[in-house]
């Protein structure tokens, strides 16, 4: 006698959000794989071994930060500087962990390895799922797949030397805040509240970016958030 086969409703929806949610991030990864192309061909273009990239991108792990040391390093200056440079910029990070901390999970190798994948990308996609299950998968996918695409991007960089030149002519570094852009409208759309917040706070980093450093104006946006607070203690208030 045949055994009647079952089928699990919430495991079906959970394949088919797993699999929308790779068909989003598919053009984040591109994106992410083909700047760690540039970024493995400017490095050893300009003079540091294969290894050195490659070594940068498993440990280091950020995209922005990577370019900016290298950068300093190229201009004459020496490894502290680049190291500063590459720490200022990846402050925001440290913001952006608060947001996932409870996302990533308990224990010490999910914390390790998820503080390790903290992005802009993997943020902005985990925060704009609408409960905690599928904010945690959609972190944990989305950052494995640009972990990996980004290593794999810089090793065949690294391997191709200075041949690619500048991906930016490609227009492919639009696609991140592309992506971030569309991921935050529903909510600036639904809730007035989010909206000054994040009016303000791109304001103020308008303002100030001819006056600082990189990274920088990032971090003062996160003022806009004060608006919110404000907000919710008038209403706790009231």
């Amino acid at each position: 006698m045949r055994s009647a086969q079952r089928t699990d409703p919430a495991g079906s929806t959970e394949t088919a959000d797993d699999r929308a949610l790779v068909r989003d991030s598919a053009l984040v990864w591109l994106a992410g794989g083909i700047v760690g192309l540039s970024f493995g061909a400017v490095a050893v273009g300009g003079g540091l071994p294969l290894w050195v990239p490659v070594l940068m991108s498993v440990v280091v792990y950020a995209g922005a930060a990577q370019f900016s040391a290298v950068g300093v390093l190229f201009a004459g200056g020496g490894p502290a500087a680049a190291v500063a440079a590459g720490l200022l910029l990846n402050t925001r990070t440290a913001a952006f962990s608060l947001a996932v901390a409870e996302i990533i999970g308990s224990g010490r190798v999910s914390r390790f390895l998820g503080a390790h994948l903290v992005t802009d990308e993997t943020v902005a996609f985990a925060l704009a799922e609408p409960d905690p299950a599928r904010r945690r998968r959609a972190f944990w996918i989305v950052g494995l797949g640009l972990y990996a695409v980004w290593n794999l991007g810089v090793l065949a960089g690294a391997l191709a030397g200075g041949a690619l030149g500048d991906t930016g002519r490609y227009g492919l570094d639009a696609a991140f805040p592309a992506v971030l852009a569309a991921l935050v409208l529903p909510a600036l759309r639904t809730d007035a509240t989010v909206r000054r917040c994040a009016l303000l706070g791109a304001g103020l980093a308008l303002a100030v970016t001819p006056a600082v450093p990189a990274g920088v104006p990032v971090l003062l946006a996160l003022a806009g958030l004060f608006a919110h607070r404000r907000r919710a203690v008038s209403g706790a208030a009231v």
